[in-house]
């Protein structure tokens, strides 16, 4: 999965919000921050880890999540591309409908 899709699940949003004030944590102390079952927390960073946009650390039995600040950096040229693209759609779709829409000539009744 690539990171703009990994980001684009309002979740995910979510536990990265959470992640950038903890800084690294675990799946439980993250867990307790959200209103989603440890289970679902660990699915959504799962996705995240495999997107790029987090890293893992294991310390003893547990394992650690933080923010990985170029898979971010990635997600966000990813959004930049994915908006730029969306506004020349846009532009080029307006230009076709005001190209094939008749010029109307106002008339002068007096």
């Amino acid at each position: 999965m690539d990171p703009l899709e990994a980001i684009s699940e309002p979740r995910r949003r979510e536990l990265l919000a959470r992640m950038s004030e903890l800084g690294e944590c675990a799946v439980g102390q993250l867990a307790e921050t959200v209103e989603v079952t440890r289970p679902a927390v660990s699915q959504h960073l799962r996705v995240l880890l495999e997107a790029g946009v987090v890293t893992e650390r294991r310390s003893g039995r547990h394992r650690l999540y933080r923010i990985d600040p170029d898979g971010l950096a990635r997600a966000r040229a990813a959004i930049e591309v994915f908006i730029v693209n969306e506004l020349d759609d846009l532009e080029s779709a307006a230009r076709q409908r005001s190209a094939s829409t008749p010029k109307t000539k106002e008339h002068n009744h007096g």
